[in-house]
């Protein structure tokens, strides 16, 4: 529109004129009037202060808890027994499975026997020869004594009939001897199983000479059901744990003597059945300062070798009113443990506390808290000096997330699927 025709316009139209010029002046107030406050907690509001940090904390609670100690052990057979040849020959037969289970008395192997077989007939004999003789002595000696009474034979010759019979009598108990002796003999023949256990290899074979001189070894029957494990202790803790009992401190595991024993297997795993403790050795090791402990462990299902290393936890004593944290709750250094307790003003300040120990990769807390109070076991690097904090409960890795947060998070999936709303797709028309 050139100016002449603008000009002509405002001549003609004085109502046109005046909507027009209204309308400027609406603009200009626009344009100078305050700008928009910017969105509360945006980069213009001002500087305001930030929300608390959230940390993840555990309420403790106080309990007896068992104090266990992870002491390292080795496996050995409860009865071990070396099968060996007490009759001198060549071996026969072998008559077991190597690796099998045996019982007592078992006949294991066979040796030769008719050298033996002979010499018991040759006493069986005996016996019997010396017998007789016996016999004739003993009717000689009582025909004897009523010739002698009537003086119809001498008393020297009636006492030689008697001190004949009773050389008879220990002929025959010398027979008898050596018949037995022989007996022993031919029963060695044939070796048996001193015990029921599980038989190793055969350390010698079919063909062999054996009992020349010695006894020879011939196998290994160990009982491994049940199974005893050899560990050792520091003598000092030893000390120390017996004065903290005999003080009261501490009380003993489950109210007994015998402390309750887990195993812990080369792969980290726990043996699922629990053993006692036997006994402590009364001498301390001299160049170790350690001494030997030994306890029990079932094992029916033959699961744990001899000659096996173990980790061993020894649940020696129990603490009255302890508390149980995770281990990454807990800062350990030279000056001493302490945790970090969230107050009732939400501030969190570190706690000196004393650590009894370790229970299913978590410590045993035995003085310095209460019940009740929350500990922080996450979000250390969140701390700001004294500023407050947002204690939240602390979830375990690997554990599920709770409800309402697992609702949450699948009711904001299908409001971000949304389809775009109608007022969109109209400003797009």
């Amino acid at each position: 529109m050139s100016l002449f025709q603008i000009s002509r316009f405002y001549a003609t139209a004085p109502r046109a004129r005046f909507a027009l010029t209204t309308l400027a002046l609406a603009a200009l107030l626009a344009a100078c009037g305050p700008s928009a406050a910017p969105p509360a907690g945006g980069p213009g509001a001002g500087g305001g202060a930030p929300p608390p940090a959230e940390v993840g904390v555990v309420t403790v609670s106080t309990a007896d808890v068992g104090l266990v100690t992870e002491l390292p052990g080795r496996l050995e057979a409860s009865r071990v027994a070396q099968v060996r040849a007490r009759a001198a020959g060549i071996l026969q037969r072998r008559l077991f499975t190597e690796g099998s289970s045996v019982k007592a008395g078992q006949v294991l192997f066979e040796i030769d026997d008719a050298p033996y077989k002979a010499a018991f007939d040759s006493a069986t004999a005996s016996v019997a020869k010396a017998e007789a003789n016996l016999m004739q002595a003993s009717a000689l000696a009582k025909r004897y004594e009523p010739l002698a009474a009537a003086k119809a034979v001498s008393q020297q010759e009636l006492v030689a009939a008697q001190a004949a019979q009773k050389q008879a009598e220990a002929d025959v108990a010398v027979t008898k001897a050596a018949a037995q002796t022989a007996r022993i003999n031919l029963n060695y023949a044939a070796v048996t199983a001193p015990i029921a256990g599980s038989i190793g290899r055969a350390l010698v074979t079919e063909g062999a000479l054996v009992g020349q001189g010695e006894a020879t070894p011939l196998a290994v029957v160990q009982q491994i059901n049940p199974m005893y494990v050899n560990f050792t202790q520091s003598a000092g803790d030893v000390m120390k744990l017996r004065q903290a009992l005999e003080a009261g401190k501490l009380k003993r595991a489950s109210g007994s003597q015998a402390a309750s024993v887990r195993l812990v297997l080369e792969d980290g795993s726990e043996y699922a059945r629990a053993g006692r403790l036997l006994f402590s050795d009364l001498t301390v090791d001299a160049t170790s300062g350690q001494i030997t402990l030994r306890a029990e462990v079932p094992n029916p299902d033959g699961t744990l070798l001899p000659g096996l290393y173990v980790r061993v936890r020894v649940e020696q004593a129990q603490a009255s009113n302890a508390i149980v944290l995770p281990q990454q709750a807990v800062t350990r250094s030279a000056q001493g443990d302490t945790v970090m307790v969230v107050g009732a003003d939400g501030k969190a300040k570190p706690r000196p506390v004393k650590v009894g120990g370790q229970q299913r990769g978590q410590w045993v807390i035995l003085d310095g808290l209460q019940s009740g109070e929350q500990v922080m076991v996450d979000g250390f690097q969140k701390l700001r000096g004294d500023a407050p904090v947002k204690p939240v409960p602390w979830v375990a890795p690997g554990s599920q997330p709770s409800a309402p947060a697992s609702a949450a998070t699948a009711a904001a999936a299908p409001a971000s699927a949304a389809p775009p709303a109608p007022a969109a797709s109209a400003a797009s028309r």
